[in-house]
């Protein structure tokens, strides 16, 4: 649908404004934090809520909370996105404003990773146990092969593989499986549980969940177990996840709904508290998955998280055109 000539000028005037432009290039490589965007453009909070403010009212940017924090994105579709994607197209790559701007934002991303691999490192050899603390493992992993089905599959891909627990779950039922983590500690963790699983056709890679450098649509079962609430943008670890899923594969998504725990963010790296289902289903139909189906596993004790199980299917072209 098209702006009238009001809209168009109400969305220009919005972005027209340096800060604003900012914040749109930054939020082109990835959604952010409030207080993330105020280090990286070096504004005080009350100034950038007020662009963002002006950016949201113009739908231009998306608002979402998530417990403590609040995060920003750009919306994912219609006359604005593309006004905005135009328009930032349209700016000299070597501008020394905005490189300045990645400068910076390559400063918290790094942050964020140092903190993560401390993290990791310091909790590789009991991740299980942390993990357990929160849901019950017996329930999820029965739920995961529920969704996964009977196979046998040709190629599981794990991405973010932590200790191997989803290679040696799902991997008796593949031919050839790939699992990729970006600590070393936990990949080599996984290593010695998938060869105790006697997984010879198991391969673990030094891979990031963004850039797999994976073939497309070469894997009919693609797991993501727990990743995706550590991630700056987990919409894009979805896409390039889904770009690996052969048609008639599946993908499958486990990780939490929307909960409060903020110390989960304080104390063990988590940057988002839980997935809306609404959130998740477009991602999956962006990634151009469909059969969208969402499982919810309650906690098993009282103060703990419920488990989410997303699976997305690639439909087989010949199920395309008889459609």
């Amino acid at each position: 649908m098209s702006l009238t000539s009001g809209q168009a000028v109400d969305v220009l005037r919005a972005a027209g404004e340096p800060s604003r432009m900012r914040i749109l290039a930054l939020l082109a490589h990835e959604e952010l934090a409030v207080l993330e965007l105020c280090r990286v453009l070096d504004q005080s909070q009350p100034r950038v809520s007020r662009h963002l403010k002006l950016l949201a009212e113009a739908g231009l940017v998306e608002r979402f909370p998530d417990g403590a924090w609040v995060f920003y994105r750009l919306v994912s579709g219609g006359e604005p996105r593309r006004l905005t994607d135009e328009t930032l197209r349209l700016i000299d790559p070597a501008d020394p404003v905005l490189l300045r701007d990645i400068s910076r934002l390559q400063e918290v991303r790094a942050e964020r990773s140092t903190e993560a691999g401390e993290y990791f490192a310091r909790n590789a050899a009991r991740w299980d146990e942390i993990r357990s603390l929160y849901i019950s493992e017996t329930a999820v992993e029965a739920a995961i092969l529920k969704a996964a089905g009977s196979g046998p599959f040709k190629r599981l891909v794990d991405l973010g593989s932590g200790t191997g627990r989803m290679l040696t779950l799902l991997g008796p039922h593949a031919e050839a499986a790939v699992g990729l983590d970006l600590s070393q500690q936990m990949l080599n963790i996984a290593r010695a549980h998938v060869a105790d699983a006697g997984l010879a056709r198991c391969e673990l890679r030094h891979g990031d969940i963004f850039s797999t450098r994976l073939p497309g649509q070469s894997a009919d079962l693609v797991v993501v177990h727990q990743v995706l609430h550590y991630l700056g943008d987990p919409g894009a670890a979805v896409r390039e996840a889904g770009r690996l899923v052969a048609e008639g594969g599946r993908l499958i998504i486990v990780d939490f709904a929307p909960h409060n725990l903020e110390f989960l963010r304080e104390q063990h790296q988590h940057r988002r508290l839980g997935f809306a289902e609404a959130e998740m289903e477009r991602w999956l139909h962006e990634a151009g998955l469909a059969k969208v189906r969402a499982a919810a596993l309650p906690p098993a004790r009282r103060d703990g998280l419920t488990v989410k199980i997303w699976t997305g299917e690639r439909v087989r072209q010949s199920n395309r055109s008889a459609a």
